[in-house]
C-alpha cells in the first residue's frame, strides 16, 4: 500500500470532498464541487488531486445522468458542447504553460461579476427575470468550461454563467449539466492518460473513494428533487458567489 492511502490527512480531506462534489453533481449546491481539488490538494499536490478525482467524477456522472435520465435541454447542450470540445482541447495544447491558480482567479472574477449581475437585474427585472437562449454566448462558455474543467475541474461556475440565467426548471438544469459534464470528464481521460496521470497509486486512491461517489450524487439528486425554483436560483447564485471568492483568493496566494 501506497504512503499516501497510510496517511490520515489524505483520507480527513478527501472524503469531505468527494462527499460535497457528488452534492454539487446530483445537483445540489451549484458550483460548489469546485472544492474537490482545493480540499484535497491540502494533503497532495494539485495535479495529483485532480487526476485522482478524475475517475471519481466519471462514476458520478454516469450516477447523476441515469438520475436525471429524460430530463434536459437539447438545445443548451448542442449550443454548449461543440464549444466544450474545444476548450479541453486547449487544455491540453496548454497543459504545460497554464497554472491551476491563474485558471482559478480567471474564473472567480468571471463568476462574481456574473453574481454582481444577477442581483442588478433581480433589482431592476425581478426575481423571475431570464435570458433568452444565445448559440454564440453558449459556443464561447462552452469553451470555457471546457478549459477551465480540464486545467482544474472548475467548469462549473463558466456552465453557470449561461445556464442560471436562462431560468429553466431545475429538474431540467441538473439533467442538462449531468450531461454536460459527462461527456467533458470522458473526453479528458484520454488527455489526462496522455499526460501520465494515472499511475497505480492514484488509481488505487481513486478506488478506495469511489463508493462515496454514488451515494453522494444521489444525495444531491434528493435534494434537488425536493427544492422549489424560488428557493433553488437564491441558492445556486448564493454558492457560486462564495465559490468566486475563493476562487479569487486562492488564485492570488497561488500567484504572489
Amino acid at each position: 500500500m501506497s504512503g499516501l492511502l497510510l496517511d490520515p490527512w489524505f483520507y480527513a480531506a478527501a472524503i469531505p470532498a468527494v462527499i460535497l462534489v457528488g452534492l454539487s453533481k446530483g445537483g445540489f449546491g451549484g458550483a460548489v464541487g469546485f472544492v474537490g481539488v482545493p480540499l484535497m490538494a491540502l494533503a497532495m499536490p494539485p495535479v495529483q488531486a485532480a487526476a485522482i478525482l478524475l475517475p471519481i467524477l466519471c462514476l458520478m456522472d454516469i450516477v447523476s445522468v441515469w438520475t436525471w435520465w429524460g430530463v434536459y435541454d437539447r438545445k443548451m447542450l448542442a449550443d454548449m458542447m461543440p464549444g466544450a470540445v474545444i476548450g479541453i482541447g486547449l487544455g491540453w495544447l496548454t497543459a504545460a504553460l497554464v497554472t491551476a491558480e491563474m485558471v482559478r482567479l480567471i474564473v472567480g472574477a468571471v463568476a462574481i461579476i456574473f453574481v454582481l449581475r444577477w442581483v442588478y437585474l433581480q433589482m431592476r427585472h425581478g426575481a423571475n427575470h431570464s435570458a433568452e437562449p444565445n448559440r454564440a454566448a453558449a459556443a464561447f462558455w462552452g469553451t470555457v468550461a471546457g478549459f477551465t474543467s480540464f486545467v482544474a475541474h472548475v467548469g462549473g461556475p463558466p456552465f453557470q454563467v449561461y445556464a442560471l440565467p436562462i431560468r429553466l426548471d431545475p429538474k431540467v438544469l441538473s439533467g442538462t449539466a449531468a450531461i454536460f459534464f459527462a461527456a467533458t470528464n470522458a473526453l479528458k481521460l484520454v488527455p489526462y492518460f496522455a499526460l501520465g496521470q494515472f499511475d497505480t497509486t492514484n488509481l488505487t486512491a481513486s478506488a478506495v473513494l469511489l463508493p462515496l461517489a454514488p451515494l453522494s450524487t444521489l444525495a444531491g439528486a434528493w435534494l434537488v428533487r425536493r427544492m422549489r425554483p424560488e428557493l433553488f436560483y437564491p441558492f445556486t447564485y448564493a454558492t457560486v458567489a462564495v465559490v468566486a471568492v475563493k476562487l479569487l483568493w486562492d488564485g492570488i496566494a497561488g500567484l504572489l
